[in-house]
């Protein structure tokens, strides 16, 4: 890209100097820091969702394990007679801070039921309880997981338009035409200090040569 067209001085230099560091004061350090933060943050919550996952698959297979063996001891109509007993669950969504990013925030919610935990306890067969009790950690696991997946998609889009408004200030406020220029201007400023260090090392060799020889008779 072209240079801009001004003139290779030392004052010239300073000014665009100025103009980047400027800029960059503006707003692109603190976008480039947050968005080191929000990667960050977006691979710890990976890492802790890959985790949940594993467990999830634990989980799960445990609660078949149960329901199956409380078919077996208590009869499929226990089962489903109890199922009807039992409450119904309602997801609520609110909102919570995450590295300045909105995301979700999920907390699940029972209506009002006959079923509770002190009635499981005393009426409901061991083996259907326990059955319960895996489900509903699965289901939780599930909420807990689905939470945190949509806290890392709010991440990305964020860590994207945080990249694209950092690429906006170094391509409009610090287009590379300027920086070109200082680059061009200092290559000027020291390629005149080498020829100025060369010609005085000239003129003292050639006074020094003439010291030595005397004055002419």
């Amino acid at each position: 890209m072209p240079s801009l067209d001004v003139r290779p001085t030392r004052i010239e230099l300073i000014r665009m100097n100025r103009r980047i560091k400027l800029a960059r004061r503006g707003g692109l350090d603190l976008l480039k820091m947050k968005r080191s933060s929000l990667v960050m943050e977006f691979f710890n919550i990976a890492r802790t969702v890959r985790g949940m996952r594993e467990n999830l698959r634990e989980e799960v297979g445990r609660a078949l394990e149960t329901i199956r063996m409380a078919e077996l001891l208590s009869g499929t109509m226990t089962l489903e007679r109890i199922a009807y007993m039992s409450a119904n669950s309602t997801v609520g969504v609110g909102l919570k801070n995450v590295m300045g990013v909105k995301v979700p925030e999920l907390n699940v919610n029972y209506s009002q039921t006959l079923l509770t935990r002190e009635y499981r306890a005393v009426s409901v067969p061991t083996a259907v309880n326990d059955a319960i009790v895996r489900f509903e950690r699965v289901f939780i696991l599930m909420t807990e997981i689905a939470e945190k997946e949509n806290a890392m998609r709010r991440l990305l889009y964020e860590i994207e338009r945080t990249k694209r408004r950092s690429n906006a200030i170094e391509n409009i406020l610090i287009p590379p035409q300027l920086v070109s220029t200082a680059k061009m201007i200092r290559m000027h400023l020291d390629e005149m200090e080498r020829d100025t260090f060369t010609t005085l090392k000239f003129i003292k060799r050639k006074m020094g040569e003439k010291e030595r020889d005397g004055p002419a008779v």
